[in-house]
């Protein structure tokens, strides 16, 4: 049954809606709408020039509506007279093709026909830094091996706690938060869901975390590498399939039976080792989506880190419950997909994992051997395996030239993406940056 947004306001006293969309670069948009219009707008959409935002259009494009989606509406437990409900994007009566959330739901309809639906959960990342964003907020966090220090934790356990205590009251089932690798740093996890549902999470948890950072005074940032020599903010994702969406989910699709070799000995079926493959086969074009800026290449290319790792691969390998591989298997029926950051677009992010796998399963694509090896010490001793882009030109060009992948994400989103995504290359290559004058003045 569809949620009556106005019957929500009067039961929750909610005055006013966040109409919101996501953009190709990630960016959050909104209306604020009075409950007393929310009807109308269930009804019709939250009108927007798309022009105005990161979406390829012209400012002679009509209105861009913004349909809300009912059954994704929070009330903001931290401004509870406010909810946010994300919003399908519309034009003259037809879906926005290059819409992040459209071509989420394109890949979860594509994997329904199928008769399997992506659940996933992610390990989001975020630093704490001061509100310019230049230094970490807290002075005393400066251990060499900061990971799960809990004096750290503790000095900044009002914006945690009150980040968990915002999700239990939601329902999330949050279950653990860390101090992360790098100081300054904090994960929170929470449960697993279907696709389309832990992107809305997400979406809306790098809306909350950056609201409550601000009410004390800091700024939080998801940023793939925001402080030189500090591991970066990764994404990672955990991936398994199933039988049906939501509470009707019986059966686990990667768990339902053992695959020969190296995937079922960790516990994957032939399906998930498919499904495994074709993240593999589409790594490096994959790398555009999930590694989207250019400070990406910061993080899955870094030198070692004051810690001593980067916790981020730079090589198209899997494993089994080995954290130096691109991609881990830590137990039977999921794999943990390492290579994503905090800048990717929530929707992207889950849309790409699925067109990759289902392009795996199509092709019933072999993932490739096993490697046990510790990467960081031994990957030089990997001849074989497809190297990640080394910048955000090279992934482009990638994505560009791997046919199906960009054929299964649509055609009408690869061609906004790839020249909003150039143009932003070529802003970034063109600014005259401080190294230059430090390393080129004088020659």
């Amino acid at each position: 049954m569809t949620t009556d947004l106005a019957e929500f306001a009067r039961d929750r006293g909610v005055k006013y809606f966040m109409i919101s969309f996501t953009d190709l670069f990630g960016g959050q948009r909104a209306k604020l709408v009075p409950a007393q219009a929310v009807a109308d707008m269930q009804m019709d959409g939250a009108g927007f020039a798309g022009f105005a935002t990161w979406l390829d259009m012209t400012p002679a494009h009509p209105d861009m509506l913004a349909v809300p989606d009912p059954e994704s509406v929070i009330q903001l437990p931290w401004k509870p007279e406010v909810a946010w409900v994300a919003a399908n994007c519309m034009m003259e009566g037809e879906e926005v093709a290059q819409a992040p959330r459209n071509v989420l739901r394109r890949q979860i309809a594509a994997a329904a026909e199928r008769g399997l639906h992506v659940k996933s959960g992610i390990e989001a990342e975020y630093f704490l830094l001061d509100p310019s964003g230049e230094v970490i907020s807290d002075p005393h966090d400066s251990a060499e091996k900061p990971c799960y220090d809990q004096q750290a934790v503790m000095r900044r356990y009002d914006v945690v706690r009150e980040i968990c205590d915002y999700m239990l009251e939601l329902g999330w089932n949050p279950y653990q938060n860390d101090h992360e690798d790098a100081n300054g740093q904090f994960e929170m996890n929470w449960d697993f869901d279907d696709a389309l549902a832990t992107a809305d999470k997400h979406s809306f948890f790098k809306f909350m975390v950056k609201s409550v950072a601000e009410r004390h005074g800091f700024r939080a940032t998801f940023m793939p590498k925001p402080v030189e020599g500090l591991t970066g903010n990764g994404c990672h994702v955990h991936v398994s399939v199933w039988d049906a969406p939501g509470r009707g989910a019986a059966r686990n699709v990667f768990a339902d039976g053992d695959a020969p070799g190296d995937t079922g000995a960790v516990g994957l079926s032939p399906a998930g080792a498919h499904f495994l493959g074709g993240i593999m086969r589409h790594a490096t074009a994959m790398a555009a989506l999930t590694n989207p800026v250019v400070n990406s290449y910061k993080r899955i290319n870094a030198p070692v880190t004051h810690s001593g790792a980067t916790w981020a691969p730079n090589t198209v390998t899997w494993s089994g419950n080995n954290r130096t591989h691109m991609v881990r298997v830590p137990g039977p029926g999921r794999f943990e997909l390492r290579l994503p950051d905090g800048g990717a677009n929530p929707y992207l992010l889950q849309a790409a994992i699925i067109a990759a796998g289902l392009s795996g399963l199509r092709s019933e694509a072999d993932p490739g051997p096993r490697l046990d090896i510790d990467m960081y010490a031994d990957g030089h001793t990997v001849t074989d395996a497809p190297r990640l882009p080394l910048n955000l030109l090279d992934a482009l060009r990638a994505f560009d030239g791997d046919a199906e992948f960009k054929g299964a994400l649509g055609e009408e989103f690869a061609a906004a993406y790839l020249k909003l995504k150039h143009r932003e290359w070529d802003s970034f290559v063109s600014h005259f940056s401080r190294w230059e004058r430090e390393n080129a003045l004088d020659i």
